[in-house]
């Protein structure tokens, strides 16, 4: 891990070298990005890495001041991969300063180790993420007028919040993959997360370039807030076993947002764009209103969502069980052991083993008693 103290350093270039120094080197590929700034040859090549393409001025009154727009182009790779290396440099600061602390003082096993700190960085990103995409929605009228997802479609122009939101988040998620194997990720758990990763990228960036910007961003802060809840009440179940609340408050939650994402899906893809002016296919105009469109993005949101619901089942039962087997084992252990008998008393009036004589005569008188 980038930024830790090493007694033995390993061999240059070799695999545990890049792993434990993978945020320094991301660092200095950052900063010769920044460096390239300096210099009036590569400052041309370098803006396109840090700052956002392809703005567009637009006057919307008379009176009022120009508004500066974006879209979206073939140079964001360029934007989307600074931002990532910006991000793994960011997963590492939490790793070193924040998690790798707590999980100091937990004493936490391996398997838990593990997903304390997938669910500690992920808790951070949704936290963020939620804030932020919070901010760009109280600036949009969709609580009381929900058409503006499909009014005016197609939707080329973005303000400056919205595609920097929207290039953060597919850089976050393409950070993932390599964080795989910077992280040390255990080969049962790869599967399970590459599974949600390409799910994320896949969807976001899928949003970003059919322009369903609004789409998208309107479904994630309600999917983030879910999320966030889910990872932050782990965290605290593996400080201590016995907080298990918020896993009902989530469970609960994340059953309302399923139904709102796929209610907001049917409505736009359904009802809202087969009834917009702007019908057709235009690569030019960034227009992708059409009938097999609209059916393909809606198949994919409601497969996906029905993936999570019989993922959520399946965890929800297994949780079921548990709990029945942890009662089932308390009332073994709370039951009564039967009671001992008493033991009947010998032959010859002997009782717990002593024998007890009834004659009470001295021992002479039993003498001549006997001759």
């Amino acid at each position: 891990m980038g930024f830790r103290k090493k007694n033995k350093s390993p061999p240059v270039l070799s695999h545990e070298f890049v792993i434990q120094n993978h945020a320094d080197m991301v660092s200095c590929l950052a900063m010769i990005i920044l460096l390239g700034l300096m210099f009036e040859v590569t400052a041309k090549f370098a803006i396109m890495f840090i700052t956002v393409q392809y703005n567009v001025t637009q006057v919307l009154d008379e009176k009022s001041d120009p508004v500066n727009l974006y879209q979206y182009g073939p140079k964001d790779v360029a934007t989307v991969f600074f931002y990532l290396l910006i991000a793994v440099i960011l997963h590492a600061l939490i790793q070193e300063y924040i998690l790798d602390k707590m999980n100091r003082r937990l004493h936490l096993s391996k398997t838990k180790h593990s997903k304390f700190n997938e669910s500690g960085q992920l808790a951070a990103f949704y936290l963020f993420s939620f804030i932020w995409g919070c901010s760009i929605l109280t600036a949009e009228d969709f609580a009381t007028n929900p058409t503006f997802l499909w009014e005016g479609y197609p939707h080329t122009h973005m303000v400056f919040q919205v595609k920097f939101f929207y290039i953060c988040q597919i850089a976050y998620w393409l950070h993932a993959l390599p964080e795989l194997y910077f992280q040390k990720v255990r080969k049962e758990d790869i599967p399970r997360q590459l599974y949600y990763i390409c799910l994320y990228v896949v969807h976001i960036a899928g949003a970003y370039v059919l322009n369903l910007h609004r789409l998208g961003l309107v479904l994630l802060v309600p999917h983030y807030l879910v999320e966030l809840l889910f990872h932050a009440s782990r965290l605290f179940y593996f400080s201590d076993e016995n907080k298990q609340k918020g896993f009902t408050l989530w469970a609960l939650l994340f059953v309302i947002a399923r139904l709102l994402t796929l209610t907001l899906s049917v409505l736009t893809f359904g009802f809202g764009l087969p009834r917009t002016e702007n019908q057709g296919f235009s690569l030019a105009e960034g227009n992708f209103n059409v009938l097999t469109i609209r059916m393909t993005c809606l198949a994919a949101i409601c497969l996906t969502q029905a993936w999570m619901m019989w993922k959520f089942i399946n965890f929800q039962l297994k949780k079921w069980r548990e709990h029945s087997r942890n009662q089932a084992s308390k009332k073994k252990a709370v039951s009564p052991k039967s009671k001992p008998h008493k033991r009947e008393p010998t032959r010859g009036g002997a009782a717990n083993g002593v024998v007890k004589s009834e004659d009470k005569t001295s021992p002479r008188a039993r003498k001549a008693k006997a001759s």
